[in-house]
């Protein structure tokens, strides 16, 4: 997430030293955002570092479609951009991801079961996108909903509902999904049977994964960070006040405020 985030968000660029909060327990809802005018089904969420850009895969488009926010991670002041179609790769796609520097995109699909990646010539510019390669993840997961990295690319996780578990893998090199290999899995189907999006604190050691049947957000800690058979539950958040179909999940750098992306027609902002 989905769970972004090289961790969907530290691959944001809170790799490392800078005071995590992430306390779901404190969260509360601030204000929403339409995506309905580009896509009615959407499906994955992704901010740049600074949070002055947001992309939200359509499900309906087969595409990413990116925002421009004037101010870092207030969905206020988010304005339309353009879009990058992904239908020749992924009729069904589920999430989106990137780098820290933007110049790697990557869009999980339902249909191939797989991870598909992308060269930026421009980065963050999604209309300088090109296709590269991709990976199956079908003998894991064959309802792969959620794409997460840590920091430096050498861990990557998907979320999936036909497991309801996140499954690990490794990359030889990091952000190159030719050299991922499976490593293994945590089950979170004592939280949630339908889970959509993982994310990482910057040092791995929470997780948080958006669970769509408990419409909820669910936070793990881990003793060993991004090493998921180290997961232990902790607590959840439920979004039911504001939707009841979530799909995508992302922080902020420094854990400070939280979006929730429904599968209809809206992203949702809470402060922690």
């Amino acid at each position: 997430m989905s769970v972004g985030r090289f961790l969907k968000q530290a691959a944001a660029g809170n790799a490392g030293g800078e005071t995590w909060y992430g306390d779901i327990s404190t969260a509360s809802y601030t204000r929403s955002f339409s995506v309905s005018a580009q896509d009615t089904s959407p499906r994955g969420l992704f901010f740049k570092p600074d949070g002055t850009k947001m992309y939200v895969l359509g499900g309906i488009g087969d595409d990413v479609n990116e925002y421009t926010l004037s101010t870092g991670f207030d969905i206020s002041t988010a304005s339309y951009t353009q879009n990058f179609s992904v239908a020749s790769q992924e009729n069904n796609p589920t999430d989106v991801s990137f780098n820290p520097d933007g110049t790697k995109m990557y869009v999980l699909g339902d249909t191939g079961d797989d991870v598909n990646e992308y060269n930026l010539s421009t980065a963050w510019d999604i209309s300088t996108a090109s296709y590269l390669q991709n990976f199956s993840v079908a003998s894991q997961e064959t309802s792969p909903q959620g794409i997460v990295f840590n920091p430096d690319g050498t861990k990557m996780y998907i979320t999936g509902t036909s497991g309801d578990d996140v499954n690990e893998y490794t990359l030889s090199t990091g952000f190159d999904i030719s050299t991922s290999s499976y490593t293994q899995n945590f089950s979170v189907s004592a939280q949630d049977t339908s889970p959509q999006s993982t994310f990482f604190s910057p040092d791995g050691t929470q997780m948080y994964v958006l669970g769509f049947s408990g419409n909820d957000v669910n936070e793990y800690t881990l003793s060993t960070g991004f090493d998921v058979s180290t997961a232990s539950y902790s607590q959840n958040f439920s979004v039911a006040a504001q939707t009841t179909t979530p799909k995508g999940l992302f922080f902020n750098t420094d854990g400070t405020e939280m979006y929730v992306l429904n599968s209809s027609t809206s992203v949702y902002q809470y402060s922690l």
